[in-house]
């Protein structure tokens, strides 16, 4: 198995360790991972994802292939009014086959006008190069596959922005007015780009992103200053409520907040039917697409495709999805597959209303006892509100149909407030 440079401080701290797509990883520390969970709701959690891979993408056809390739227009994908993507910000999209089928999920860093990065997950970097260098059909451009050259640390949660403002070097010039999915300096600390350091004088990349839906940044350096800047972050955040987190903290998070694991909820399928079309480049009406890219006719004519669809339970009991566990209608009949099913610990229901543990709005004395919640693939259309019944070896567990899970969360709130 691969290990990254953090490998040693995680089984020092006393992490249960697992392997995840090749790399031995932290499932949780000693807290647990229900305390890791709502850390990152009330305070802040540091995750390694540097077995995430890195592919660079440059020169004067870079532009051009990525409209080819990666599913957001990049003339209109920032923000609520579409802009451009320019130098500084990023955008949520996927890569597709031909077949329309979703070969890896990415969010694309625009770092100057012919250089842009693309974040992609464990084990990818050399499939997402392939696949791009496949359909580079002539054009002036360089892809380069930078996984294990650049380290990576997601620091999450409300207390994030104050954190980094005891490691920033100049932290009120980097963070003021930093907008969601906007970006700050480059993991080599090179001219031309913008740089960024911590007060260690170690260069990064820091981004407003995150796969949790709480405030949060994303952090690429050099491999061999991670150590540093891990023990730095949580000696100085620890006063603010910082506490490292695993990957089992990392899936119930993103699943309370309907994002997607590729290879699990996205993958050897059309990519329509999803909650997730902002990672499409859908018209204002949703009638057709704004550019032509990979797949796009597969999309379009996929017209029995199956339907994947957010859910939550009444409790925390779950099913496996490695039964595998089913979805069944009222009538008992079998309609599809459960993709994804978690824990979220820091929500719960009181009235038939689903509340979180720092919502404005909770109830007085309310304590959340967790949700189920995560994705299924069906083969019908299910109306918000629609029940199921997802069924394993084990056990049968009713689950509601919903557009949304995890109320009051943080990640698009304004940098003001959060400081």
């Amino acid at each position: 198995m691969k290990r990254t440079p953090l490998f040693e401080r995680h089984t020092s701290d006393g992490a249960s360790m697992k392997e995840f797509r090749g790399w031995d990883m932290p499932l949780w520390y000693p807290s647990g991972a229900v305390a890791e969970h709502r850390a990152v709701i009330a305070h802040a959690g540091l995750f390694d994802t540097s077995h995430m891979s890195v592919v660079e993408i440059k020169g004067p056809g870079a532009f051009n292939l990525l409209q080819k390739c990666f599913t957001r227009d990049l003339r209109a994908c920032v923000g609520g009014r579409k802009d451009p993507l320019i130098p500084g910000r990023s955008a949520f999209g996927a890569y597709l086959n031909e077949a329309g089928w979703v070969v890896d999920d990415t969010v694309v860093y625009q770092i100057d006008s012919q250089v842009y990065v693309s974040i992609v997950n464990a084990g990818m970097g050399e499939t997402i190069a392939s696949h791009l260098i496949g359909h580079a059909d002539g054009e002036q451009v360089e892809v380069t596959d930078l996984t294990g050259r650049v380290g990576k640390i997601d620091l999450q949660g409300p207390a994030s922005a104050k954190i980094l403002m005891k490691v920033l070097d100049n932290p009120l010039q980097v963070l003021q007015d930093m907008e969601y999915f906007a970006f700050k300096g480059h993991f080599a600390g090179e001219e031309p780009y913008a740089r960024t350091f911590l007060t260690d004088g170690t260069p990064i990349l820091l981004s407003r992103t995150g796969y949790t839906g709480e405030f949060g940044f994303e952090m690429l350096a050099s491999p061999d200053r991670l150590p540093g800047v891990w023990h730095m972050l949580l000696e100085l955040g620890r006063d603010l409520g910082l506490v490292p987190c695993g990957l089992a903290a990392r899936d119930s998070l993103r699943a309370g907040a309907v994002l997607p694991l590729s290879q699990q909820d996205i993958g050897p399928w059309p990519f329509v039917n999803h909650p997730w079309p902002y990672a499409l480049p859908y018209n204002a009406d949703k009638s057709a697409f704004t550019k032509t890219f990979v797949g796009d006719d597969a999309l379009k004519n996929s017209e029995n495709a199956e339907f994947t669809y957010a859910m939550v339970g009444f409790d925390p009991r779950k099913v496996s999805i490695h039964d595998p566990a089913r979805v069944m209608d009222e009538e008992g009949r079998e309609i599809g597959l459960v993709l994804t099913c978690v824990a979220d610990m820091a929500i719960g229901l009181h009235g038939g209303r689903i509340y979180g543990m720092t919502g404005p709005d909770r109830p007085r004395d309310f304590t959340p006892k967790g949700l189920m919640c995560g994705f299924v693939k069906v083969k019908i259309p299910l109306a918000p509100g629609r029940t199921v019944e997802l069924r394993d070896e084990k056990r049968s567990i009713k689950a509601v149909i919903v557009e949304d899970v995890r109320p009051n969360r943080t990640a698009r709130l304004p940098m003001s407030e959060m400081l």
